[in-house]
């Protein structure tokens, strides 16, 4: 009974580890997106501020 209590223990584990991962990556992902997105903006913002002068 105590194998299949630690069996048990481990897959939890691994299935809780897997989510973090996925939950990281997506979360890197998301980051990353916003901040190429921030930047571009900001170039573009001031590529057109340029253009008026």
């Amino acid at each position: 009974m105590i194998h299949l209590s630690v069996a048990i223990g481990r897959f939890v584990e691994a299935l809780f580890y897997a989510i973090l991962t996925v939950a990281g990556t997506v979360t890197l992902v998301v980051v990353g997106t916003a901040f190429a997105g921030l930047v571009l903006f900001l170039t573009a913002r001031a590529l057109i501020a340029r253009g008026r002068r």
